[in-house]
């Protein structure tokens, strides 16, 4: 199961009365369908999982297979709190189509999330899951980050293929790369770190802010594969500002507004979120400026 390239894990589109938009879904992926993404996340940090029901992801996921192109790889984000509901989440999204499962660690439990307490549930999520595993460690949210130690054992396993890697941290991202069995592929969730991930080996990125700028993530990840390096270093300095402004400090809210001012559909988060307020916008819109006079140069 090969996981290398830029996937977006795509927004969930709702409409103003707070209704899943699946139109709106639909158009969006025909645009990404455009571009030269590897792949899709469905139901990520980035798409609002945790406010969504189980039945609105399965409708998310079904109306994602049939609109997106076929050699996309299509990743289901199918962790929950349960092992026995991850497991039927993730078998539910392989029966829809799709090819890896994306399963976040669980965190209510924050002080018995020991090492072997998250081993005991990924082996048995692997165990029993009807397509390949991709662990997510997503400290910002969850308060428990895997350390290398950890997925070095759990990537012994054949049915967990890879990690995602959102800390934003290089040095555990590379402690990973360095531990893990051969074949095991590390995607970095923050752009912010693409680069110097790439270099010490990342296979690529599932990034929030590919959902707005797909094609500059897209070169920065083939300029590292085709050894052009100072182009690289070029775009991902371009692409420090937004990472932290549009992504990290306004979060979905700002994502969304951004994919409106670039003619995808970002619509409303989900409350308890709002929407971007003036001053927000008027730094994101600033921020946009800045990439586009950086494009016309």
């Amino acid at each position: 199961m090969k996981l290398t390239g830029i996937f977006p894990p795509l927004t969930t589109p709702f409409a103003p009365d707070g209704s899943l938009a699946l139109d709106r879904l639909r158009d969006n992926i025909a645009k990404y369908n455009r571009t030269s993404l590897a792949g899709y996340v469905l139901n990520g940090s980035t798409g609002e999982s945790v406010l969504l029901s189980w039945s609105e992801v399965e409708r998310v996921w079904a109306v994602a297979r049939e609109a997106a192109s076929q050699e996309r790889v299509l990743i289901a984000g199918t962790g929950a709190e349960s092992t026995s509901e991850t497991i039927e989440q993730t078998n539910r999204a392989a029966k829809l189509g799709y090819q890896a499962a994306l399963v976040r660690t669980p965190s209510y439990f924050k002080p018995q999330m020991t090492a072997e307490t998250l081993a005991e549930h990924f082996l048995r999520v692997a165990d029993a899951a009807l397509i390949p595993i991709l662990l997510y460690s997503v400290p910002v949210y969850t308060v428990v980050a895997m350390e290398a130690s950890l997925v070095a054992r759990l990537g012994q396993h054949q049915n967990i293929v890879g990690i995602k890697e959102s800390s934003g941290n290089v040095q555990r991202v590379s402690e990973i790369i360095a531990a893990a069995p051969a074949g095991f592929q590390t995607l970095v969730g923050s752009a912010a770190t693409l680069y110097p991930s790439l270099v010490m080996g990342a296979a690529g990125g599932i990034l929030a802010l590919a959902c707005a700028l797909p094609d500059m993530c897209v070169e920065l990840y083939e300029a590292v594969q085709a050894g052009a390096h100072e182009r690289a270093r070029t775009l991902q300095q371009q692409l420090l500002a937004p990472a932290s402004i549009l992504v990290s400090k306004y979060g979905v809210a700002g994502l969304k507004y951004v994919l409106d001012r670039l003619d995808y559909y970002g619509g409303p988060p989900r409350g308890p979120l709002l929407a971007a307020d003036e001053s927000a916008r008027h730094e994101i819109d600033a921020v946009l400026a800045t990439i586009a006079a950086a494009a016309a140069s």
